[in-house]
């Protein structure tokens, strides 16, 4: 455990640390021997030292701590500049650290300001000489502070160059991502239509060989009702049983049949608040003291739908709303138009779904009731998916969950040249 700490410095040192420790290396060795002590060495080390670490310091990340840093670099360079000579310092170039780190960390007007403050640093050495026993090359010293400008300025124009390609990138894989995504909802649709076509051909099947048993079983049962006497109840309360259940099973098989169907889509002009109203007036009834709040979007124009499938689609997701709910509890319809879209959300803030049951609701014959069947939301899909539209949901277990319906405003491009 003990050699973590140590592996996790190692993992921070990189290539370019050690081309820095070489150069600084370098630049203490080539020293006058006049200078080789303390106040010499010292400047360099920690020029070196700041160079190293300024990456990897996150305090540095703000614009506070970088003009800190850059500030540093300055005075150790001055330091240094002035007690090798001056003016006359060979050492003028230690000033160009700064101005690089000035011109890829705070832009032009940054940039600007340090080159004026390197500038004037090295230029104040001027204050300690006796003009009168020394010459000074002036354009030499015009050129200097113009270098130490240019090399800033050059570094913010590659800086700011890599800021726009990163930008760029970032964009790009933030669209690759957000495509991805599209792609993969594309497959899961893909992937649930083949099952419901899949497994509607096996239900109409099924349902078509079960309906002619449950027939005779039927009238059987009536007929036995009818010949048991009176002194016989248990027979005659079991017959009943048999007609209730036929009763219900015939029920089943006529919502497999409904799933099973291919569904005649008739797209016209139609109202879409009309069509909700109807669908909620109709879930009130089963709603069991839940309150259902409706908020519409007026600016919605009559546009192409089947009023009376997009009602089943309504109805069932309100009534799934209001189970979900507790007595007392609301779901709200709203509507909204974007884009050439309208969009229907049903809102509840009931028990919500389990994140491992989201991937499955629309699955025929996948159902969280005790008595569901697992058809309701698979018809749903199925009845958005032919008009062309989208259906999705987002919930979290105890807080609620929202169904989104997008419908196109438009008709497909098939209807229209039609």
């Amino acid at each position: 455990m003990a050699t973590q700490p140590v592996w996790r410095w190692i993992r921070l040192v990189r290539a370019q640390d050690i081309v820095w420790i070489l150069l600084f290396g370098a630049l203490v060795a080539t020293l006058p021997p006049e200078y080789m002590d303390e106040f010499g060495v010292g400047p360099v080390v920690a020029l070196g030292l700041v160079q190293v670490l300024e990456p990897k310091i996150p305090a540095l990340a703000s614009t506070r701590g970088r003009v800190f840093w850059i500030l540093l670099k300055v005075v150790l360079g001055f330091v240094l500049i002035g007690y090798t000579g001056g003016i006359r310092s060979n050492y003028w170039l230690v000033l160009l650290l700064p101005m690089v780190s000035a011109g890829t960390a705070l832009g032009v007007v940054g940039t600007l300001v340090f080159s004026m403050v390197a500038g004037a640093a090295y230029l104040s050495f001027l204050l300690w000489l006796d003009f009168s026993q020394v010459t000074i090359e002036w354009p030499v010293l015009v050129v200097r502070v113009v270098f130490l400008a240019m090399v800033g300025n050059l570094a913010n124009i590659l800086a700011e160059d890599l800021r726009i390609q990163s930008k760029n990138f970032r964009r790009t894989a933030e669209q690759l991502a957000e495509a991805n995504v599209h792609i993969q909802q594309a497959e899961d649709a893909v992937r649930r239509s083949d099952r419901l076509a899949a497994l509607g051909q096996l239900s109409a099947g099924l349902a078509h060989e079960l309906r002619n048993p449950l027939g005779t079983i039927k009238a059987s049962a009536e007929m036995l009702a009818r010949q048991v006497t009176s002194e016989n109840e248990v027979a005659r309360e079991v017959a009943g049983f048999i007609s209730t259940e036929v009763d219900r099973t015939n029920s089943l098989v006529t919502r497999f049949l409904q799933f099973a169907r291919p569904l005649e889509v008739r797209l016209e002009k139609a109202d879409l608040a009309q069509m909700l109203d109807r669908a909620v007036a109709a879930a009130e009834r089963e709603a069991n003291g839940v309150a259902i709040y409706k908020n519409y979007d007026p600016a919605i124009a009559p546009f192409p739908f089947d009023a009376e499938l997009m009602e089943r689609v309504v109805y069932n997701l309100v009534v799934n709303a209001a189970q979900a709910s507790a007595a007392g509890g609301t779901v709200t319809v709203k509507t909204r138009a974007s884009g050439g879209t309208v969009e229907i959300s049903v809102i509840d803030r009931g028990q919500g779904i389990e994140p491992k049951d989201l991937g499955s609701i629309f699955n025929p014959f996948f159902t969280t009731k005790p008595t569901g069947v697992g058809l309701g939301l698979a018809i749903v899909s199925k009845i958005v998916d032919e008009h062309g539209g989208k259906i999705a949901v987002e919930s979290e277990p105890g807080r609620g969950s929202v169904f989104r319906v997008l419908l196109p405003m438009a008709l497909p491009a098939a209807e229209t040249s039609a």
